[in-house]
């Protein structure tokens, strides 16, 4: 790859951004010459400073990787799936806890913008991302999102990661109602970490995606635990959320039977909405602060007895 990089550089694509690069490579299609374990130990050594342990993974973070590897269950991508996963979801517990569906389009031209209601939320259906949250169709600049999400559509978000539940989903783009609580624009999100189909690790989200974000953590009877990731603590206290209790039984019915996932809620008022499950929370490269919680966590999460690999 450093021959690739310099003979880029020759040419002036002078590509210095590590998810830049990656992008490239997997365009190029060079990626794919990189094994999934191969890649995966040397992205966890960097995060960790030491080796992944394979063989007898104990840490949160070492059995995500090792469930990207050999735990590849067919349904898993339909799950991610942001269209297929609305009927999985309907079908168990039922369509009012799903965001409703406005249409699916295989490309943005596709849509027809003057069918679409003045305010709507755009998604590509095969990764995380691929996002246009449109709150005044007459302000949208509709050139501008067909660029990023046409360019969404090209992606296999599986290289970036080797996240295996994202390798082989269709792309598309879906069309989804626009859901608000009240005037605040961002809305709170809880996503619950389930260890074979039971909850037990509350992520309550502030300000997502924007600058200020905050992740704070919880135990399901709400008691604060004492960690942090990624994104700093929140500095005000976070109420304990009403429907909680309910968030929690839907979630072990959807967890039901898988070693490990994350399914992410949306509260809009007296109404929680699903958003998506994640099998892969931070896809297994995000240390703990403090560390001791990796392992803790990592206790938690029985591994299947025999692996599920996929062809």
């Amino acid at each position: 790859m450093n021959v690739l990089f310099k003979k880029l550089r020759s040419l002036g694509l002078l590509l210095t951004d590590s998810n830049e690069r990656m992008n490239f490579l997997n365009y190029r299609g060079f990626a794919r010459f990189i094994s999934d374990e191969r890649l995966i130990r040397k992205k966890f050594k960097k995060a960790f400073g030491r080796e992944l342990n394979l063989e007898n993974p104990q840490t949160f973070n070492e059995k995500i990787q090792w469930l990207k590897l050999y735990d590849h269950r067919p349904e898993y991508p339909l799950m991610v799936d942001k269209y297929e996963v609305k009927k999985i979801v309907s079908d168990k517990i039922g369509s009012d806890y799903v965001i409703p569906l406005i249409g699916v389009y295989n490309n943005f031209d596709e849509i027809d913008f003057d069918k679409l209601p003045d305010k709507f939320v755009l998604k590509c259906t095969h990764n995380s991302g691929g996002l246009t949250i449109c709150r005044d169709k007459s302000k949208l600049d509709i050139p501008a999102v067909r660029e990023s999400m046409s360019r969404a559509l090209l992606q296999n978000y599986y290289w970036n990661e080797r996240e295996w539940a994202y390798k082989d989903i269709t792309p598309r783009i879906i069309a989804e109602e626009y859901v608000q609580d009240g005037e605040r624009i961002n809305l709170p999100v809880y996503k619950i970490l389930t260890f074979n189909g039971e909850p037990k690790v509350i992520q309550a989200i502030q300000d997502d995606k924007t600058d200020y974000e905050t992740i704070d953590y919880f135990d399901t009877d709400w008691n604060k635990l004492p960690f942090r990731q990624n994104f700093p603590n929140s500095k005000t206290p976070y109420s304990k959320p009403e429907k909680l209790d309910l968030m929690l039984e839907l979630t072990a019915k959807l967890s039901a039977d898988i070693p490990l996932v994350r399914i992410d809620w949306y509260t809009v008022g007296d109404k929680i909405r699903f958003s998506e499950f994640t099998f892969y929370s931070d896809a297994g490269f995000v240390p703990f602060d403090p560390p001791e919680w990796d392992y803790t966590l990592g206790s938690w999460v029985e591994l299947p007895k025999e692996k599920h690999i996929s062809d």
